[in-house]
């Protein structure tokens, strides 16, 4: 069962101390990244709890529906399927997310629509690029999901998204955990480490990073 108490702390740690998605997907073992997707917009820093929905057969007529009991501070993930390229949502969804509702993000694994107007009002917004075509607001033809997005949901859900300049990080349900937050600890320790080596002790980065000369001092 999720812990939401320390899946709470793992977000408070990482918006407090600004643990960027490269150092997370370290935390990761090197993965975790959301293929594809970028920041619309330059400079945002988000992290919080994942609301997934999904945009199916050429329709985000879920995606309406799912966001209208969206909650302060999560992250809206909005995933497509059998939708071709289609863009997922445009200005309208991500102003009544963001500004309404205070969603911290918008990601979208998809394109997006309005890239104007996206741009100009600097929202916290991710997608797989742009495109003027839009789903459709019908409501799907079957009734039921399709199995891949119903997996699909099991795993975003409920994860914790950490997004920044350099894409969308994802910290899957099983890792909320005391061992995970650990490692978002003994990751910042690191690079302060690291930096020390580089900036003090004018070391090269082979020293710091491959050789990890500075063990030594610390075990002697």
């Amino acid at each position: 069962m999720l812990d939401k108490e320390i899946t709470n702390q793992i977000v408070d740690y990482i918006r407090r101390n600004r643990v960027t998605t490269t150092e997370v997907a370290d935390c990761l073992g090197k993965s975790g990244a959301v293929e594809g997707v970028f920041a619309v917009n330059r400079g945002h820093f988000r992290v919080g709890v994942v609301r997934w929905t999904c945009a199916f057969d050429q329709s985000n007529w879920h995606v309406h529906k799912d966001l209208v009991d969206l909650e302060k501070d999560e992250i809206v993930f909005i995933g497509s399927h059998n939708s071709g390229n289609r863009a997922v949502i445009g200005e309208l969804v991500c102003k009544y997310c963001l500004l309404y509702m205070q969603a911290a993000a918008v990601v979208m694994n998809a394109p997006a629509r309005d890239a104007g107007a996206l741009i100009r009002e600097n929202y916290a917004v991710w997608s797989k690029g742009f495109s003027p075509v839009g789903c459709f607001n019908q409501k799907p033809e079957r009734d039921s999901l399709p199995q891949e997005v119903v997996d699909e949901k099991e795993f975003y859900d409920g994860a914790i998204a950490v997004c920044d300049d350099c894409g969308v990080v994802i910290i899957p349900k099983e890792l909320h955990t005391e061992e995970f937050l650990k490692k978002l600890h003994h990751i910042e320790e690191q690079e302060d480490i690291w930096f020390d080596r580089l900036d003090r002790k004018h070391e090269n980065t082979f020293e710091i990073v491959c050789e990890k000369k500075y063990l030594n001092e610390i075990t002697s």
